[in-house]
């Protein structure tokens, strides 16, 4: 099945947009971790469209979860964590054209082609960002858990609507500026610039349209040492959980397709000694050699596509009469994808890790080791 993803941490996501709820399980994760629920609900608030406001979605939800297995006064048992997030308001109504008319940009088709004319669309269905919340979830106690091992990840909006942000540093990245911009209505380290792409994002609003952008997103704290080499490296498994996120369409490590323009002597990443500490004096490889982390902060960047859902008329077809239609999608939908998704993103590379992590290191008892 497609729901399931993760090896010594294993992840499984349930539910549609429209059902009575959807949900995740967590697998893997070692007994005896204290759990920070107030900090897991705070991170997931981040991807809310209540907090959103002006950018986001009309929809509005509690996205508190309801936790059903795995925690015992709020620590870890060792067993599957399970977590439910109900449904309330749904307008269902909005996808009467379904399954008829698919939606341009959406998995209306194929999906309806792959499971015979059964699928739930409304609203996406199994298909919509929706179920980032569950996927959310689990990515919050992944990072939870690798925060007690010292490693931080953080994130922000690089580039939307063609506005960019100031990258982060990859040799030092600055983890409290990153956590700080959290609070921005486009998380941003050069305030302009999240202002100039909140900017773009209300004139595509206004025009019923949407903008795509990039999130880059850092991690820090990591040995060298972590990963394997081919099917098991820290690309390859960070990069099917990236591109498990409804959206991306794209992913880079370090110098990412830039390197394809570089001679090897500009690209490799010469080695130093700092603090009796094994260093790079530049960072285009991203932290990452032959699927193995080198110490070095691991950066990457996910480039989201534009909404699909837009205001405008769209060409499409009718199923029934095997005719050209247009369609103008109704309904509450994102402008733009990337502000939200960056918690998703963070939980994303957390997943990855931590799953890398527990395969080296095991899964015994954390003796309740309190997260920060």
């Amino acid at each position: 099945m497609s729901g399931h993803i993760g090896h010594a941490l294993c992840v499984q996501i349930f539910g549609e947009s429209h059902g009575a709820a959807l949900g995740a399980t967590l697998d893997g994760l070692p007994a005896g971790f204290r759990v920070d629920l107030p900090a897991l609900e705070a991170f997931l608030q981040r991807r809310t469209a209540h907090r959103g406001g002006e950018l986001a979605t009309g929809r509005r939800e509690s996205d508190k979860p309801r936790i059903l297995s795995g925690l015992k006064d709020g620590v870890t048992t060792g067993q599957p964590i399970t977590a439910i997030f109900e449904n309330a308001d749904t307008h269902s109504a909005d996808y009467a054209f379904l399954p008829d008319r698919p939606r341009p940009g959406h998995a209306d088709y194929p999906a309806m082609v792959k499971s015979a004319g059964y699928d739930d669309l409304r609203g996406g269905g199994y298909h919509s960002g929706r179920l980032t919340l569950a996927y959310a979830f689990a990515g919050g106690l992944a990072l939870q858990y690798l925060a007690a091992q010292g490693v931080r990840i953080a994130s922000h909006a690089l580039m939307i609507g063609g506005v960019t942000d100031t990258p982060v540093d990859p040799l030092t990245p600055d983890m409290d500026a990153l956590q700080a911009c959290r609070t921005f209505p486009v998380p941003t380290l050069d305030a302009t610039a999240g202002e100039r792409m909140r900017q773009a994002i209300l004139a595509a609003k206004a025009a019923e349209d949407s903008v795509g952008g990039v999130a880059e997103v850092v991690a820090t704290g990591l040995p060298a040492g972590l990963g394997a080499p081919f099917f098991d490296g820290v690309e390859a498994v960070a990069a099917a959980h990236f591109f498990s996120i409804p959206a991306v369409k794209g992913v880079a490590f370090g110098a990412g397709f830039a390197a394809a323009n570089m001679r090897g002597s500009a690209y490799n990443d010469p080695y130093t000694v700092a603090d009796h500490r094994v260093v790079t004096i530049k960072n285009d490889a991203g932290g990452l050699l032959g699927g193995l982390t080198d110490g070095m902060p691991v950066v990457a960047r996910v480039a989201f596509r534009p909404t699909p859902s837009i205001g405008l008329a769209q060409q499409t077809v009718s199923l029934t009469a095997m005719e050209e239609t247009t369609l103008t999608v109704q309904g509450r939908h994102d402008p733009c994808i990337v502000v939200r998704a960056l918690p998703v993103v963070e939980g994303a590379l957390a997943l990855a890790l931590c799953d890398l992590w527990l395969g080296r290191h095991g899964d015994a008892p954390a003796e309740a080791t309190d997260a920060d």
